[in-house]
Order: structure tokens, then C-alpha cells, then sequence
């Protein structure tokens, strides 16, 4: 059975990272021959990004600007290829371009000078892209060091391009992607900061019991934490605001403008990409269906960290024979009871039975569960030393085109094509997916402006029970109760406190929290497990009031909104996007595979307590577990999840399919829609122009009045309407 392992242990990566900086320049230059230069700037790119802030959707859209330049340095020596910025008026910014000299052409050395013009182009936007990064002195000496090891100048600064200088290509290329950046809607110029949002509940001070603060407990909670430390794991002087919540004014790569509502809240406008509408709320004129799902699928998630106990004797097979091929995704609300098993953890996967590649069962591997919940919420996590996401898939597809079964055939169709060219097609389409993933993904966190469960569950426990009205405790928004994993405190409980003072408060049984994990502090003033076999918080009843994601104490939750989760949109995008762009859902060799040592991958606890591998058999799978982690991780509820994997979908597709039209050039042979609504000129509704529409057009000519042939609207189906027709004729209806 093929191995491709798709990233290091925690303790490799650092190392990596570390050694990275010893390595002379020339070692920068030094891959696999079927790798071409766009893999070496995503990689040195990706290491950039393990040491900026962490911050999703401007990382995604750095991902795929500096795609887009690489590409466009490409497409621009190819004769079927069209340019996607370069020569274009790309949302109102138009790049200028004038085109290479024909007398210099032939005797340019197009290989060479594709890879010089997109290491010019790559290399500035990455400069001026992460200057402002805390990790910029080693993300810039990583820049330096790749671009001067391939022979090229940083000194060369020309953007003279038309008598064939690719470098001055490359800049120039560059210098249009930066300016078209400044005025795409993300606010760079003042550091992506929000103008107008402003959070409707006060900080939740996390370190105090229950939720007092909380205002309305349908919106989100910033948090107060001290010494808070990112994603990446950059230390924050104070807790972040709501991070990028109206990233839904930036420019997209594939989706469409009539994909996007504007709705009114707080006085402001917001821009909702792919409305999945409203999340399930709680409390008010609330449907009683709607208020119960809101508790129960919060309450799912402390039920779900129950599952953190690697010795409780519960084993599970984490092997693709076991895990993934899930059928389909709930359609509403009602269904998503039969996806998700809401005790025991999981979805509706029913695994598969043969590796496709080899012929061969899936061999079983057993593994304290545990183990495989704690892994996937802290390996999906992307933490420091990782690429963070979405940036993990591009880690993901360079391990894939890694593999030594791995072939440049676009689409998995015809011959092997150029490294160089298979590169730059595929970054520009993952790059175009996890960009728009963001926009869609944010627009909807920034409108809904959705509770984390950290901020539900404490809020529910104290308001009581909602199970009982019989019972001690009850109010229409507590927390329901579950026996054995939520309960009421009586008298004989040694929860009860000395006085009795939690007599009739909640109770969980879940992972205890970081306060029942032995720490010290690190080089840089962190709390750190120490590392001993077996230490972790483990899992237990605790006052519901103290109730904590599996995350670390010094994060807690990501700073945004939790409706739709991010994860679940990038996976399920990136998904779509290597299924097809490979031409197989399946990984390469039919599996996937992540090693966690024994006591040596976890960083918020020790453990796993056994060797573990993640297995995936299909790129579907790798994206489903992500999802999955988020809520064993106690960052979201279902209700995100499955809406954010519905809206990936939509984002992968259509990067595909806007990719390949500039690909085969067909970008500029799209009909667009006619006065009437529809596709320009096909006339007799069939969504196709043929020679039906011209036979259509000449049928009634002459006709006066309004008239679907009547295309330029002069109440005249005359010779213009005609002389229209036959020179749009043969595009391809949108």
C-alpha cells in the first residue's frame, strides 16, 4: 500500500523550520526534477505564512494573488491560454498591457523565460505581501534565498517588458496584481481593519465561571484572555476584534454577482455571498423546532468532548474501511439527526470497501478513540508550525503531486503536460476556491455574526434545565439534560460544593479543561503541558459554568463569528478542486496518510497514548474529518458545519469551471445575456446558440414591436439585430 504522508509531526515540523534557516541558498533550489518552480514559491510561501498572523481569509486571498501572478507570467507566452488580470479590466481595475515585441519572441527561450517571469512576479507580490508580517525577517530571508539561488536580481526593479526582459514582465505582472489589491475591497492600505462592525455582547472573561456579560446569546462573544496567542502562534497584546467580518465586499475569482444579497443590520450594509440563510437560534418568537436545535446541537459538542478519553477502554477502526464515503450531505434540518450519531461521535460515513488503486481491503487500525478525536481536533486545527487554514490544502496537494504515482495530466485527461504548466493551473484554481471559499465563508460570520459554543454553553448552564419543568432549575433556555453527560447537581454530588452552593446548577461530563493539565511556562512566558507520559486533563464532571473548547487557554476560539465554519467551506472548496483537477477522488496509491507518534504529536495535551496514522482514502474523506473536528475540537456546532460544506462545493465547482475557460481560452467566447434575460442570442430558449436561432431570427424579420430576435430593442428585427447574431455566433451561453 502507497504512503503518502502529508505533513510532519510536531516536533519534524519545528526542526524543519529551524534547519530551514541553516540551509545554504542553493538547498532552496534543490527538488524533485518533476517540480517546477510555482511549487518551490507556494512552498516558501506557505513557511511565510507559519510565522505571520494567523488570519484566514487574507492568507487565502495572498495564496491567490500570488497564484494568480505566477499563472498570468505564464499564460502570457502561451497561444491558447487567456491572462486573467494581465491585458484585462478585472472588477473596474484595468491592467494595462501592450504585449511583447513580435520581433523579439522567437528568439526568446519560452521554458526560461516563463520561469523567470514568474519568479519576478512571485517574488514581489510575496514581498510586498508579508512586509508587515512579526516573522518577516525570516520569511523574507526564505524569499531572497529561493529567488537568488535560481540566478535572478532583486536589484532588477524594470517593468519595461516590451522588448522581452521576463523579469520586467515578472515585475510588471507583479506590480499589477499589488495595485489591483488596493482597490479589490479588502482595505489593505490600513491592514485589513474593519470600518463599521462592532460586537453586540462584552468580552466573555473566559477564566471566570459562566457567562454573565452576554447580552444575546444568538450573536457572537469577543473573549478576554491575556497574553492571547493566535492560530500561528503569535502573541497578542490584547484579545483580537472580530476578525475580517466584512470581507464580503472583496472581489471574487469565481463567484457571481448574482450570488451576492445585500442585507441591512446595526445600520450598515452587508454584503452575503451564497446565503445559506439564517443558523438556529434560541429564545423570542423562536419556532419551538428551531429553539430545540439550537440546544441540542450546542449541547452535542460538550457531549462530542466526552470522547477525549484515551483510557476509557473505547476503541475505534480509523482506517478508510471504517471512516469516510459519506453518500450525501443533509439536506435540512431535520436530517442532520440521521448524519451525525450525536452520542457516540461521527457521521454517516460508511467507509470503503476496496482500495481502488491496489485491489486490496483497507487493513483495519485500532485505536483508542480518544486519541483519534483529539488528533483530528488539533491536527485540523492548524496550529503553529502549520500553514493554517486554507492554506493546509495547498500543503496537501504539493504532498500530492509529491506521490510517485502522481501524473501531470490535467483533469486526469490526454498526455502528461509541462510540471511548470500543471502548476501554475492548479494553484490558480485551488488558490481561486479556498479565495472565494473566504469571501462567502466571512460574508456570512460578519451578517449572522453567530455564538461560539463556549459562549452558548455557558450561557444555557446558567440559565438552567430546559428538559423538565418538574425539575429544579428549568427555564425555556437552559441546557437540555442528557443523563450521564448532563445533569442536574444534588445534595449527594461531590460537585455540590462545601456550602451546597451548586446544588441545582449543571453539570457536564466532558473534557475537564485546561486547569487539570500539569504545565510550565516556555521560552516565551506560555503555559505548556509537561511533557510526561499521560499527562492530560482527561475527561470527567465539571460545573457546566467552567465549560472549555479542546483548545488551548491561551486561544479558546478563533476571533469570529461561528456561522459558517471556515474549515468546513476551504475543505470542502479544496476538495472539489483536487478531485478534479487529478481527475481521481482518491489520494494517490488510493490512501492518505498523516503519522501521530505516541507522546509525540499533541501540543494541548501529551499523547496520543499509541502510535495513530490518519488515513484517507479520497479527497472527500480528508475534507469530511476537518468538518468533524471542529465540533470534537468545541469550535462548532452542526449548524455551521454542513452549511459551510454546501457553500465549499459551490466555490470549488465554479473555480473549476471559470479556471478551465481561461485554460482552452473559451474566457472571451461567452455569450453573456440578452435584453430579454437569458442567453444573447439564442432565440428560441433553449439555452443554446445554434443555427435554430439564426433560422429563428430570419423567420421573423422585419417584425415591428418588441420581439425576443429584436436584440439591440429598436422595436425592429432588421439587418443590425441580425449582423449582432452572426457575429456573436458559436459562444458558449453562460
Amino acid at each position: 500500500m502507497m504512503r503518502n504522508t502529508m505533513a510532519q509531526p510536531r516536533q519534524m515540523m519545528r526542526l524543519s523550520v529551524f534547519f530551514a534557516l541553516l540551509l545554504p541558498a542553493s538547498a532552496f533550489a534543490q527538488v524533485e526534477d518533476d517540480h517546477a518552480i510555482a511549487y518551490e514559491w507556494i512552498e516558501v510561501q506557505l513557511k511565510g505564512i507559519r510565522v505571520d498572523f494567523a488570519r484566514p481569509p487574507i492568507h487565502a486571498r495572498n495564496l491567490y494573488h500570488v497564484s494568480l501572478a505566477m499563472y498570468d507570467a505564464w499564460a502570457t507566452y502561451d497561444d491558447v491560454a487567456e491572462t486573467v488580470l494581465l491585458g484585462k479590466t478585472l472588477h473596474g481595475y484595468t491592467a494595462d498591457f501592450d504585449g511583447i515585441s513580435e520581433s523579439i519572441l522567437p528568439f526568446l527561450d519560452i521554458p526560461s523565460a516563463r520561469k523567470e517571469a514568474v519568479s519576478y512576479a512571485a517574488y514581489r507580490v510575496l514581498t510586498h505581501r508579508y512586509a508587515s508580517s512579526p516573522g518577516v525577517v525570516t520569511a523574507q530571508a526564505r524569499f531572497d534565498s529561493l529567488f537568488t539561488a535560481n540566478g535572478f536580481d532583486p536589484s532588477l526593479t524594470s517593468t519595461n517588458y516590451v522588448n522581452g526582459s521576463p523579469a520586467a514582465l515578472g515585475n510588471y505582472i507583479a506590480e499589477q496584481v499589488i495595485a489591483y489589491g488596493i482597490q479589490d475591497g479588502a482595505n489593505e492600505v490600513f491592514d485589513y481593519q474593519n470600518l463599521y462592525y462592532e460586537a453586540l455582547n462584552d468580552q466573555l472573561v473566559v477564566s471566570d465561571p459562566g457567562n454573565p456579560t452576554i447580552a444575546d446569546p444568538n450573536r457572537w462573544q469577543p473573549l478576554a484572555i491575556n497574553g492571547f496567542v493566535d492560530q500561528s502562534g503569535q502573541v497578542l497584546d490584547s484579545s483580537p476584534p472580530f476578525q475580517s467580518p466584512e470581507w464580503g465586499w472583496v472581489a471574487p475569482f469565481a463567484l457571481e454577482d448574482t450570488q451576492m444579497a445585500l442585507y441591512e443590520r446595526d445600520g450598515e450594509t452587508w454584503p452575503t455571498w451564497l446565503d445559506p440563510g439564517s443558523p438556529v437560534y434560541i429564545g423570542g418568537d423562536q419556532p419551538a423546532d428551531i429553539d430545540s436545535m439550537y440546544k441540542h446541537h450546542f449541547a452535542m459538542v460538550s457531549i462530542w468532548q466526552s470522547h477525549h478519553d484515551p483510557y476509557n477502554g473505547v476503541m475505534i477502526d480509523v482506517s478508510p474501511a471504517n471512516i469516510g464515503n459519506v453518500s450525501a450531505l443533509p439536506g435540512t434540518l431535520a436530517e442532520y439527526g440521521e448524519f451525525y450519531n450525536y452520542l457516540e461521535g461521527g457521521d454517516s460515513g460508511t467507509g470503503h470497501d476496496l482500495n481502488p488503486i491496489t485491489g486490496l481491503a483497507y487493513e483495519e487500525q485500532l485505536v483508542p478513540l480518544g486519541d483519534y478525536t483529539r488528533i483530528l481536533a488539533e491536527f485540523w486545527a492548524d496550529g503553529p508550525d502549520s500553514e493554517t487554514p486554507p492554506r493546509h490544502w495547498f500543503s496537501i496537494l504539493n504532498e500530492v503531486m509529491e506521490h510517485p504515482d502522481f501524473t501531470h495530466d490535467w483533469m486526469g485527461e490526454g498526455s502528461e503536460i509541462d510540471p511548470l504548466e500543471y502548476e501554475v493551473k492548479a494553484y490558480l484554481t485551488l488558490g481561486g476556491a479556498v479565495h472565494d471559499a473566504a469571501i462567502a465563508a466571512w460574508s456570512v460570520k460578519g451578517y449572522y455574526d453567530y455564538v461560539r459554543p463556549v459562549s452558548a454553553i455557558r450561557y444555557m448552564a446558567g440559565q438552567g434545565q430546559s428538559s423538565d419543568p418538574a425539575l429544579p432549575g428549568y427555564s425555556p433556555n437552559g441546557i437540555p439534560l442528557y443523563p450521564g453527560l448532563i445533569e442536574l447537581i444534588d445534595d449527594t454530588d461531590s460537585l455540590a460544593g462545601p456550602g451546597g452552593e451548586n446544588i441545582g446548577k449543571i453539570k457536564v461530563y466532558t473534557w475537564k479543561g485546561p486547569d487539570y493539565t500539569e504545565t510550565i511556562e516556555d521560552e516565551n512566558g506560555l503555559q505548556v503541558p509537561v511533557d510526561t507520559a499521560g499527562n492530560i486533563s482527561g475527561v470527567g464532571w465539571i460545573l457546566a459554568e467552567n465549560w472549555w473548547p479542546y483548545q488551548r487557554p491561551s486561544f479558546v476560539t478563533p476571533p469570529f463569528a461561528g456561522y459558517v465554519s471556515g474549515h468546513s467551506t476551504f475543505s470542502r472548496a479544496a476538495a472539489e478542486v483536487l478531485t478534479a483537477i487529478t481527475g481521481d477522488p482518491y489520494f494517490p496509491g488510493g490512501m492518505g496518510e498523516f503519522p501521530c507518534p505516541q507522546d509525540d504529536f499533541l501540543v494541548f495535551e501529551v499523547g496520543p497514548s499509541v502510535d495513530v496514522t490518519l488515513q484517507w482514502a479520497t479527497y472527500y474523506d480528508a475534507s469530511d474529518q476537518c468538518s468533524l473536528s471542529r465540533i470534537w475540537g468545541g469550535i462548532h456546532p452542526v449548524t455551521d458545519d454542513i452549511r459551510g460544506r454546501q457553500m465549499g462545493i459551490v466555490c470549488g465547482t465554479q473555480s473549476v469551471e471559470l479556471s478551465n475557460a481561461y485554460f482552452d481560452g473559451s474566457i472571451n467566447n461567452t455569450c453573456g445575456f440578452g435584453p430579454y434575460g437569458g442567453c444573447l442570442g439564442d432565440l428560441d430558449g433553449d439555452n443554446e446558440q445554434t443555427v435554430e436561432d439564426v433560422l429563428f431570427m430570419l423567420a421573423n424579420f422585419g417584425h415591428i414591436g418588441p420581439h425576443p430576435a429584436d436584440i439591440d430593442l429598436d422595436d425592429l428585427v432588421g439587418t443590425t439585430d441580425l449582423l449582432i447574431l452572426l457575429g456573436i455566433y458559436g459562444c458558449q451561453c453562460p
